[in-house]
């Protein structure tokens, strides 16, 4: 008998602070329903005095807010206003199989609703303009799925966007192959051979591909530790077939002239997770996206050695402080998406 893909109850819907991840000031918590009746954690701060507009972050896969609270202390310090969500499947978010664990999406399709929910009923009507966004990964390529149809953003920022698979043992014809095949056979639900079936723990650290930082590994595997409905165990063949439709269908953004919000490609030159040269390629493509790579760096960008972290927010603040539209245009662009 397959799992059951009825939708579970919130899995845990309180931010969990820790001493050395200590909850960011002014943040709070709170649950939106999407289109198809799913429960999404949430957070929003209103930043410091003076804020210069509204950061939208959007993580990657299997991540959870918590995960970013140094990155939303880093971009409070630089005066902004910060959302963030997770997304269905993950983090506090409702999960999709009765094995919490399984990373699991059926069409990327259903992250667009999360994306759609989010912008629409908390960062449009409560949060303060300008809008930028800031994403990682998995959080990118949803992103990038929605450039073409709104401008809600002035500028967005994404770090080691997954725009390609990596370079596996297997040719990329068969794997595309296989997470087809395991999808038509009813098999969806199952681990993408090889990977993890638990969550991130402190003894993973040596050789993993996410960051040479066992400091901030081992600060999100203590977060595990004490809350463990935050975590997710690796993706199943349908979240890889899913992505592997969803890469595809970003064809349709090099049919356009031009991106009309500029985008910058932050890559990690030691990424395994994510194909770089997809990233180079896409660029090259698209106009309207710039790409830069930061070399000896692993995929997780905001959380590796401060070395890498301080280019990766040079890149940011040299890309998002360039000309902006006039206050009054955003606040137009505002009014008109809601």
């Amino acid at each position: 008998m397959l799992p059951s893909s009825r939708p579970f109850k919130v899995i845990h819907m309180k931010l969990i602070g820790l001493p050395g991840n200590e909850l960011p000031h002014g943040l709070e918590v709170g649950e939106l329903k999407t289109a198809d009746g799913l429960t999404i954690r949430y957070a929003r701060s209103n930043g410091p005095p003076g804020q210069r507009g509204t950061v939208c972050i959007f993580p990657g896969r299997a991540d959870f807010i918590e995960r970013y609270f140094e990155t939303i202390n880093d971009l409070t310090a630089r005066r902004y206003a910060v959302a963030i969500l997770d997304w269905r499947g993950q983090g506090g978010s409702q999960r999709l199989l009765r094995n919490p664990l399984r990373g699991h999406i059926s069409s990327f399709r259903f992250y667009d609703r999360d994306f759609n929910a989010f912008m629409t009923e908390i960062v449009l009507p409560d949060c303060p303009p300008p809008y930028h966004a800031l994403a990682h990964s998995t959080g990118g390529q949803i992103l990038l799925r929605s450039l073409h149809k709104h401008t809600w953003f002035d500028k967005v920022v994404i770090s080691s966007p997954f725009v390609g698979l990596a370079k596996r043992l297997l040719p990329a014809p068969m794997i595309r192959t296989a997470a087809v095949l395991a999808t038509l056979c009813g098999l969806g639900w199952i681990f993408v051979p090889g990977q993890s079936r638990r969550p991130l723990r402190v003894a993973d650290f040596p050789g993993n591909p996410l960051t040479s930082d066992i400091s901030r590994f081992s600060r999100d595997a203590r977060t595990l530790e004490t809350a463990p409905q935050l975590g997710v165990g690796g993706p199943t063949m349908g979240w890889l077939n899913a992505a592997i439709n969803s890469i595809d269908s970003l064809s349709r953004l090099s049919k356009a002239e031009k991106l009309r919000t500029p985008v910058l490609f932050v890559t990690a030159g030691a990424d395994t997770v994510v194909s770089t040269s997809a990233a180079f390629t896409l660029a090259e493509c698209v106009p309207g996206i710039a790409v830069v790579k930061i070399e000896n760096a692993r995929h997780e960008l905001l959380n590796e050695r401060d070395q890498f972290r301080e280019q990766f927010w040079a890149a940011f603040d040299s890309f998002v402080d360039q000309q902006q539209a006039p206050p009054e245009q955003q606040q137009a662009l505002r009014i008109k998406a809601v």
